[in-house]
């Protein structure tokens, strides 16, 4: 995030950030309940909702019920409550082993055989979920009704190479560019949902216009300028991965498998960068605590206040207790990948059942009550 992103803005307005997390999405959901239940009912605290991925499915969600943070979270909690594999990805036999059927020949072949499929697993049925479930509508409504300036999804464009933030908003808000990363209004809809929540390798890419779109974390470097540029002061993230480091091996590690690199790397897609965002910010408003008004007057920016709030326990210790629930196709391609038992990150993306999102919608539901003076400090700040 460049300096450009703490310019001044005209109102004062508090963002929602929710990265990318696969199934761990269903962690923010708690954490917003828990949100709701601190501030009181009918609560509508964040102007500004953007996400990235499965945050993406949550934001617009919340940004379509904006005028009550309560009935949202609430919404939320109905739909990954009742989640199982099979209603994102498609986890018949034939359609798992035939899509790794299809690698293995493309790579035998050389590439010379026309078989390569677009991706390992199908997520069709995720888009007829949530064409059947969202009411995306209510997004209009929100921003007629003064409740949202503006609600923002991240996907990736690959043959630009560039992070495109959709957004919706207030007549207002203009478009952005900046190196990698460009604003451009649209009226949302599933089909941005679908590029943003479209990872890499894993979900088809998602079509929209004449390009072909992915996961918005790839090519996101500055993840919270979305929201500054939809006009935040503050901001409020809500991440899906702790920070305690791991402890280093006590004995020679063996060699990691490609499930496991591969959730090495949706780590890296998810968190790392909204981490090194974060920290410039805080650097910057450092910077500017030591300027006198004059100063911070002449250099055009303003500080802006940001809470993070992350899960207080490894989620992969989560994915362990409820791996075994998990369609037994997924389980043998992720043994084939070896990204079964040793590690958990992949499987902690994939584990789409509701014994598992319930777990962690209730850590992230505890995970915020636990923060509730900061909370509460957060939103009564001038």
């Amino acid at each position: 995030m460049g300096a450009e992103a703490l310019e001044n803005q005209s109102s004062s307005a508090c963002g929602l950030v929710l990265p990318g997390g696969g199934a761990r999405g269903a962690y923010q959901v708690g954490v917003l309940q828990a949100i709701a239940e601190v501030l009181g009912p009918g609560c509508a605290p964040f102007q500004i909702i953007c996400g990235t991925s499965a945050g993406a499915v949550n934001a617009a969600v919340l940004a379509s019920h904006a005028g009550d943070l309560g009935y949202g979270a609430e919404r939320l909690s109905e739909f990954w409550s009742g989640l199982n594999c099979a209603r994102i990805y498609r986890t018949d036999v034939a359609t798992v082993l035939g899509s790794s059927l299809r690698w293995f020949l493309a790579l035998a072949s050389g590439g010379l055989l026309p078989v390569a499929p677009r991706a390992l697993l199908d997520n069709q049925p995720l888009r007829e979920l949530l064409e059947g479930a969202l009411r995306l509508e209510g997004i209009e409504h929100a921003i007629e009704a003064g409740h949202l300036r503006g609600a923002a999804i991240t996907a990736s464009a690959y043959t630009r190479a560039s992070a495109i933030s959709f957004f919706q908003g207030r007549p207002d808000i203009s478009s952005w560019q900046r190196t990698r990363r460009r604003g451009v209004p649209a009226r949302l809809g599933v089909d941005h949902i679908m590029a943003s929540v479209a990872l890499p390798m894993i979900f088809p890419a998602q079509r929209l216009g004449n390009e072909y779109y992915g996961d918005g974390g790839m090519r996101m470097g500055a993840p919270l300028s979305p929201a500054i540029h939809l006009g935040a002061n503050r901001i409020l993230v809500i991440g899906t991965r702790d920070e305690k480091p791991d402890p280093e091996p006590s004995t020679p590690a063996s060699y990691p498998g490609a499930g496991e690199v591969g959730g090495y790397l949706l780590d890296t897609v998810f968190m790392d960068t909204l981490n090194a965002d974060i920290a410039r910010l805080q650097r910057v408003n450092r910077t500017l605590s030591l300027l006198d008004p004059a100063q911070r007057a002449e250099s055009g920016l303003r500080p802006i206040d940001v809470l993070v709030i992350r899960p207080s326990q490894d989620l992969r210790t989560l994915t362990a207790e409820h791996a075994g629930s998990m369609p037994a196709t997924v389980k043998l391609l992720l043994r084939t990948l070896g990204g079964w038992g040793r590690d958990w990150r992949m499987a902690s993306y994939l584990l789409f059942e509701a014994s598992y999102t319930r777990a962690l919608i209730g850590l992230g539901h505890a995970d915020g009550l636990a923060q509730a003076r900061r909370i509460k400090d957060f939103f009564a700040a001038p």
